[in-house]
C-alpha cells in the first residue's frame, strides 16, 4: 500500500470551501423549513412533551439535541447547523478517503470523488441547514457500508461483529429518518448477496449473515410504525395512486426517472439557463444511466464484489434512491423535481460507487498489463462517463459561486424584513421566507415563528 496519507488533506480542503461558499451566500436568518421548526420546537426546547410524541422515531432524535444547543449557546443561528452540516460532510469525505488510501486508489481517481462530494449541487442543502443531519447520516451510513467491508473481505477487527449489530439501531432510529428504508434495503442486500456466494461456493450456510440481516430490518419495524403516528404530511396535486399515474402518463414516469440522473451531471438552475428542449436533460440522464450499467457489468465481469464490497454497495444505494424519489415525488407532477438540488446527497452515492468500481477496475487492467482493443474502447467509455459527470459538477459549481452574491444579498433583504415583519403583509412575509407559498396561513406562521425570535431575542433579533 503506497502512503497516500495526503488523501486526508482534501476532505480539509472542501470543508474549507464549504465554509467560504456560505459566507459568500448566506446572511443568518430562518426561512423555508425553520419556520415550521421555530413554530413546533421553540421556545421551549426542553420540553418532553414536544419530544415523547408518538412519531418521535420519525423526528430524528438528534436533532432535539442539536436545537438544545443552538438555543442555549448561540441564539439559535443557522450558522451552528451549516457548521455542522460541513463537518458531516468533511467526516464522509474522510471515511472515503480511508477506503482509497487502503485500496490504492490513484490520485486521480480520488480527486474526482473529492470533486463530486463537495460539488455546489448540493448548496440548497448546505444554505437550508435545517438537514445538516442527513449529512451526518449519510456519513454513518459510510462508516456502517466500511465496517461490513471489512467482515466481507475477512479484515475484520475487534469490536466489529457489535458494530454490525448496533449501527443500525443507532443510525435508523437516530439519525437517518426517511434515508432509512434505502439504507435498510441495502443492508438485507449485500448480507443475502453475501449468504449466496458462500453458499455457492462452501456449501454451507453463514448464520451470522441472518443476525445481522435481522438486526438491520427491527429499527426499520419501529420507525414505520412510529411513522403511522404522523398526523400530516407533504401534499402533492393529484389524488390517484401510483399505477394509475404510471399507466395514464407513462411518459411523465420515464422523463422524471431519466431526468433525475441528468441532475448528477448539471444542477437544475444551470439546466434550466442552459437548456430549452427536453433532448439535453434525457441525453446527459442517459449517459449517467449508462455509466451505472456499465459499473454494474464490471462489478460482474471482473468479481469485483468478491474482492471489495463497498463500491457494489454504494452503486446500488444511489440506483434505489433514483427509485425512492420517483415514487415519492411523482405527486408533484412536475418532471424537474427529482432534478432539485435536495436530492443530491442521496443520488451522489451512487457516483461515488460508479467511480471507485472505474478505478479499480482501470487498476486491474494496469497491474495485468491487459491492452486489448476491448480494454481500450472500455476505458475510453469509462473516461467519457467521468468526463460528463466532472464537467456537469465543475460547470454548477462554477456557476453557484457566481450567484452567491445575489443569494447574500437576498437573504439580506430577509433579513431586513425579518426585523420589520409586524409592518410586512402575510403575502409578503410568505413570499419572502419562502414558506407554503400555495397556503393562505404561510404568512401568518412566518409571522408567529418571527415573534417568537424577536420575544428571546435569537436570530436575526440577536443583540
Amino acid at each position: 500500500m503506497k502512503n497516500r496519507i495526503w488523501y486526508y488533506l482534501f476532505p480539509i480542503v472542501g470543508m474549507i470551501f464549504g465554509v467560504w461558499y456560505l459566507k459568500a451566500s448566506f446572511v443568518d436568518v430562518v426561512y423555508s423549513d425553520y419556520i415550521r421548526l421555530v413554530n413546533s420546537y421553540l421556545p421551549d426546547v426542553w420540553n418532553p412533551d414536544k419530544f415523547f410524541v408518538g412519531d418521535v422515531l420519525t423526528r430524528i432524535p438528534l436533532n432535539y439535541i442539536g436545537r438544545i444547543i443552538n438555543v442555549t449557546f448561540f441564539d439559535y443561528r443557522i450558522r451552528f447547523d451549516q457548521a455542522l452540516g460541513i463537518l458531516s460532510m468533511g467526516l464522509a469525505a474522510m471515511l472515503i478517503a480511508s477506503y482509497c488510501i487502503k485500496r490504492n486508489i490513484g490520485g486521480l481517481w480520488f480527486l474526482c470523488l473529492m470533486g463530486v462530494m463537495f460539488s455546489l449541487n448540493k448548496w440548497e442543502m448546505m444554505v437550508n441547514a435545517s438537514g445538516w443531519i442527513h449529512f451526518f447520516a449519510f456519513a454513518g451510513f459510510y462508516y456502517h457500508y466500511l465496517v461490513l467491508e471489512r467482515y466481507w473481505t475477512h479484515r475484520e477487527k475487534k469490536g466489529d461483529h457489535i458494530r454490525l449489530l448496533v449501527l443500525p439501531w443507532l443510525l435508523t432510529l437516530g439519525a437517518a429518518g426517511p434515508y432509512c428504508a434505502i439504507y435498510t434495503v441495502v443492508l438485507v442486500a449485500a448480507y443475502g448477496f453475501g449468504t449466496l456466494l458462500v453458499r455457492l461456493k462452501e456449501k454451507r450456510w453463514e448464520n451470522r449473515n441472518l443476525v445481522y440481516m435481522i438486526s438491520s430490518v427491527i429499527p426499520l419495524f419501529l420507525y414505520m410504525w412510529s411513522n403511522s403516528y404522523v398526523t400530516e404530511g407533504p401534499g402533492g396535486v393529484v389524488g390517484v395512486s401510483f399505477l394509475e399515474q404510471l399507466l395514464d402518463t407513462p411518459g411523465y414516469m420515464v422523463r422524471f426517472f431519466i431526468k433525475s440522473f441528468a441532475s448528477m451531471a448539471i444542477g437544475i438552475e444551470c439546466a434550466h439557463a442552459r437548456f430549452s428542449t427536453n433532448m439535453p436533460y434525457l441525453v446527459l440522464g442517459i449517459i449517467i444511466m449508462g455509466g451505472y450499467l456499465m459499473a454494474l457489468w464490471l462489478q460482474y465481469r471482473y468479481k469485483l464484489y468478491e474482492k471489495t464490497i463497498f463500491p457494489l454497495i454504494l452503486i446500488g444505494a444511489g440506483g434505489l434512491n433514483h427509485l425512492l424519489i420517483l415514487y415519492s415525488r411523482w405527486v408533484y407532477l412536475d418532471e424537474d423535481y427529482g432534478m432539485a438540488s435536495r436530492y443530491a446527497l442521496q443520488f451522489q452515492i451512487g457516483i461515488l460507487g460508479m467511480i471507485l468500481t472505474f478505478a479499480l477496475v482501470r487498476q486491474m487492467i494496469r497491474e495485468k498489463k491487459e491492452k486489448s482493443g476491448k480494454n481500450v474502447v472500455l476505458q475510453i467509455l469509462m473516461a467519457s462517463v467521468m468526463a460528463v459527470i466532472l464537467a456537469g459538477n465543475a460547470y454548477t459549481t462554477r456557476e453557484e459561486i457566481r450567484k452567491a452574491p445575489a443569494r447574500k444579498y437576498a437573504c439580506s433583504i430577509r433579513a431586513e424584513i425579518a426585523r420589520d415583519f409586524e409592518n410586512r403583509s402575510d403575502e409578503e412575509l410568505q413570499n419572502n421566507f419562502e414558506y407554503q407559498t400555495g397556503s393562505i396561513e404561510g404568512g401568518q406562521k412566518v409571522r408567529r415563528a418571527l415573534e417568537i425570535l424577536k420575544e428571546n431575542k435569537w436570530n436575526v433579533f440577536r443583540e
